[in-house]
């Protein structure tokens, strides 16, 4: 399943309106441990299909990575409806991922 680049443009359409859960991915390009981080949520994007997933470059969407806290990258934020349930800073194993969607 493709991920969606996330802006705040589109955060409402893509996020906010989606009828089933979205995993958010706040990252930058110059950020190695995001680089780590991104295969394995590509790979679940992949595997998932009942769970969206986007991705929000922190550099070029800084007023959602305010609006939602994110002090540190690589951040995962889990929404449900539009609202911010659960989330992971840092590198985290594959399994962490799946947990934190419920899986």
């Amino acid at each position: 399943m493709a991920i969606s680049v996330i802006t705040e443009k589109n955060f409402n359409e893509e996020v906010v309106s989606s009828g089933k859960p979205v995993l958010v991915d706040f990252w930058a390009s110059w950020c190695g441990p995001c680089r780590m981080l991104s295969p394995v949520v590509d790979q679940l994007a992949d595997e998932i299909s009942d769970v969206k997933f986007g991705k929000v470059n922190v550099d070029e969407e800084p007023g959602l990575a305010q609006k939602f806290g994110v002090m540190s990258i690589p951040t995962l934020i889990l929404f449900k409806d539009g609202k911010a349930v659960n989330q992971s800073i840092g590198v985290v194993p594959k399994e962490q991922i799946l947990a934190l969607l419920g899986k």
